[in-house]
This record gives structure tokens, C-alpha cells and sequence, in this order.
């Protein structure tokens, strides 16, 4: 089901939307001072990509108290309006029976994109 899952995902824009997370995330990674954000939103193009089966974890990394700042950054410079949108599609796909599981991503997508920093993606294939 999670293959099913992930290819009706791409099909109805799944993939466009993780293209575009990992455009960003090159962009990003062309300044020295954005590469951090790069990591951020790689992460999110692979959720983006594989989200069924996909599990959103707490780091394991030592970051210490670094990672409460960035989230700040992050939410000002796009991180909240990333969260809504997926929200807005999540509440948008959970009107119909079959779109809820759909659903259920974009909420864990939102999650994801509101505070990135200290967060790890789980790819379960």
C-alpha cells in the first residue's frame, strides 16, 4: 500500500512539489550561510518524495542549544508560511474519505516544515 500510496503522491503533484523543495534546497546550498537551511530542505524534499512510509524522528545529533534559534529564523523566513500551506491541503484533502490518508502527510509534512532543526527523516522503503 505505502508504493501505491507514494505513486498516486507523485502522480497528483507529490513530485513537482518535492522538485521544488530540492531546487531550494540547491539554491540554498549555493551560499555559504544557507547551507544549513539546504540540509533543512532536503529533508523536506525527501519527505516530500517518499512520505508514505516516511517517519518524522527527533535528532540524535548533539546540537545542543542551537537548534531553538534556527527554528526561529526558519519560521520567520518561510518556515510558517510552509507549515500553512500544508495545513491548507491537508484540511482541503481530508473532506473525502479517500483522500485522508493524503491528509495525513501534509500534516506530517507541516509539522516537519515548521521546525526542521533537530529533526530527522526516516525513510522506511
Amino acid at each position: 500500500m505505502r508504493i501505491l500510496g507514494n505513486i498516486i503522491w507523485w502522480i497528483f503533484g507529490g513530485l513537482e512539489a518535492a522538485i521544488g523543495y530540492f531546487t531550494g534546497s540547491l539554491a540554498l546550498a549555493i551560499t555559504i550561510i544557507g547551507i544549513p537551511a539546504a540540509v533543512q530542505t532536503f529533508k523536506l524534499g525527501l519527505l516530500c518524495l517518499w512520505p508514505f512510509g516516511a517517519e518524522v524522528r527527533d535528532g540524535e545529533s548533539l546540537s545542543g542549544c542551537i537548534t531553538i534559534p534556527l527554528n526561529i529564523i526558519w519560521i520567520i523566513f518561510g518556515g510558517l508560511w510552509a507549515c500553512l500551506i500544508h495545513i491548507f491541503f491537508g484540511l482541503l484533502l481530508a473532506i473525502t474519505i479517500i483522500g485522508i490518508p493524503f491528509a495525513k502527510q501534509h500534516f506530517k509534512m507541516a509539522g516537519l516544515s515548521l521546525a526542521p532543526f533537530g529533526k530527522d527523516v526516516e525513510l522506511n522503503f
